[in-house]
């Protein structure tokens, strides 16, 4: 007599399932505001908007990934800080417009689910959230087998934020002479990653656990630094400052992101003197023989986020990110023209 088949036996773990949700729930709970309704558990995410701090509320929303860094994170066998990354290149990007983040999703899709593992993961999600402000309100976990490579996974998030309609930011207003003002970022954020694996696994031939003295630490751990999140700094200036546009510094690095915040007919002039690269980007470029321009429309070379102010307002600027604990430096100007120049610095 044949015996009767299950779903465990085809790769998916009901009961797998049931322990991861009970592991997540305090790290989801850890990040409600006052808005959400409900719990963890329910088919739908409940938010109720505040009208009487958004009279005219226009909801923002991005979705993004963490991309080939999860290579580095499987690698590791460490997985607490992917999560972070999730959240933080969907709120810098939706950040960009003026919004507030409110709430957030995630999908992680595994070939096998652990739940010790899905914990670790959703935990630094809950971490990207409390920074940002925002709540985790809800999510999916698909256990896929035969799809994905044993002990291997795939992460993805949704951000929804808000911002009154009189106050979105477009880069319209942004003219000539503006400062820009540059907000570093972490390292390698969650981006270029094919190229730094392939300059580093592959060209150099270097391992995870490798000690690297430029970077005081292991390459893994630098590999792994977790994608800044601007948030708070930013959210708290834009009251009080006349922010005209700003950019985040994803894929395409600062000569394809900066120009995205501008008006038609204009540029940017940067003064690449006027902030410190990390020296992760000086590796790649020296291990990988990767040319400037190269480097520049691969990585964000130490900048993660940037503001366009009026100049006489730069200074006051970088003195209310500092107040919110937030390092910034005037990185260069608008300019009449398109795309990014750099001003030569004499040697």
């Amino acid at each position: 007599m044949a015996v009767a088949s299950t779903y465990k036996d085809a790769g998916v773990d009901i009961d797998a399932g049931n322990e991861a949700v009970r592991l997540i729930r305090h790290h989801v709970r850890s990040t409600f505001r006052p808005e959400v309704l409900g719990d963890i558990g329910g088919f739908g995410g409940l938010f109720a908007l505040d009208t009487k701090k958004y009279p005219e509320p226009v909801l923002v929303s991005g979705a993004d990934g963490v991309g080939t860094k999860l290579k580095v994170a499987f690698l590791m066998d460490k997985h607490d800080t992917v999560g972070q990354d999730a959240v933080a290149m969907c709120v810098n990007d939706i950040l960009v417009q003026g919004a507030e983040p409110l709430f957030f999703l995630d999908y992680l899709a595994v070939g096998r689910l652990d739940p010790a593992k899905v914990a670790a993961i959703v935990g630094g999600v809950a971490t990207g959230c409390r920074l940002a402000g925002c709540a985790l309100i809800g999510g999916e976990t698909a256990e896929m087998p035969g799809f994905y490579p044993d002990g291997e996974y795939d992460l993805a998030g949704f951000a929804v934020g808000v911002a009154d309609r009189s106050r979105l930011i477009d880069g319209a207003r942004i003219k000539e002479g503006d400062a820009v003002i540059g907000l570093p970022s972490s390292g390698l954020h969650s981006n270029g990653f094919s190229l730094a694996r392939r300059v580093f696994f592959d060209l150099a031939g270097w391992a995870v656990d490798r000690h690297v003295p430029e970077l005081g630490k292991t390459l893994g751990e630098e590999l792994l630094t977790p994608t800044e999140i601007y948030v708070r700094a930013v959210l708290s200036l834009l009251p009080v400052v006349d922010v005209c546009g700003m950019a985040h510094i994803t894929g395409g690095g600062l000569l394809e992101n900066l120009p995205r915040c501008l008006p038609a007919g204009f540029g940017v002039c940067l003064d690449p003197s006027s902030w410190t690269v990390p020296p992760v980007f000086e590796l790649i470029r020296k291990l990988g023989r990767v040319e400037r321009n190269e480097m520049y429309r691969t990585f964000n070379m130490g900048i993660g986020f940037c503001l366009v102010v009026p100049a006489e307002k730069a200074e006051k600027t970088i003195r209310l990110l500092g107040a919110a604990s937030q390092e910034s430096a005037v990185i260069g100007e608008v300019v009449k023209g398109e795309g990014v120049t750099f001003r030569e610095v004499s040697k």
